[in-house]
């Protein structure tokens, strides 16, 4: 039954996704906002799909955690691609760290680019890296967007406690800005490359916001503890 189900979300999931990026074309050729309605047009339907063909419900908690600060950025779990797409129903058109590669998508890469992603590529020492700190600062501090950051580095299974890497840190002194962290469990539903779902709610957790001024590895030490507290309270 499970399979069933997981096969007819997959379908409808993917077939969406692409009538939706089709319909999103010319938004190309418009202000980035229009693209940034779509994107959240794409988070409001997986949400609706969930519902209605797995029966999993979403539940936001501490979204008013969000509201305490004027400016911010967000550090969020990572267990499944629900969070690239779902969180963009609570945040206002957040800015995306992502791999260059998924630059190169037709179409889904596009509209990346469009919408002002930062790209970075992994494992590598370049010119283009040695300058991602500055072209962080330099996009957030010249929009009216949250920066949206996984700091894991990688999807995770829910309840793997892996380090955070040393560029949140780097981020959070270089942005001087208040870090929101998100906790979340969207793995036990949808886990990492897998074609099968499996049945539960998720939960997504907007934690109190950290402030600026903190030594870079105290930061690191006190996100990640705040975010796998939360993640065990899901249990």
């Amino acid at each position: 039954m499970q399979f069933l189900k997981s096969f007819v979300f997959n379908i409808l999931l993917y077939t969406g996704l692409v009538l939706i990026f089709i319909l999103a074309i010319p938004t190309l050729f418009l202000p980035s906002k229009f693209t940034l309605f779509f994107g959240r047009v794409s988070a409001r339907y997986i949400v609706i799909l969930m519902r209605l063909i797995l029966n999993t419900k979403v539940f936001f908690h501490g979204v008013e955690n969000l509201k305490k600060t004027e400016r911010f950025f967000v550090a969020s779990a990572h267990q499944s691609m629900f969070e690239t797409f779902v969180l963009q129903i609570p945040l206002n058109g957040p800015v995306f760290i992502l791999k260059k590669e998924l630059l190169s998508i037709p179409l889904f890469g596009w509209y990346l680019k469009k919408i002002g992603a930062i790209e970075i590529i992994r494992e590598t020492t370049t010119k283009e890296n040695l300058d991602f700190f500055d072209k962080v600062k330099d996009k957030i501090t010249n929009e009216n967007r949250p920066l949206l950051i996984f700091p894991q580095g990688t999807r995770v299974k829910p309840f793997e406690q892996v380090p955070f890497k040393k560029g949140v840190g780097r981020i959070y002194d270089k942005l001087n800005l208040p870090c929101v962290p998100v906790a979340l469990d969207s793995g036990k539903v949808w886990p990492k490359n897998s074609f099968i779902k499996h049945p539960g709610n998720i939960n997504v957790s907007f934690l109190e916001p950290i402030m600026p001024g903190k030594n870079k590895d105290e930061f690191i030490k006190e996100i990640e503890n705040k975010i796998y507290s939360e993640i065990k309270k899901f249990n």
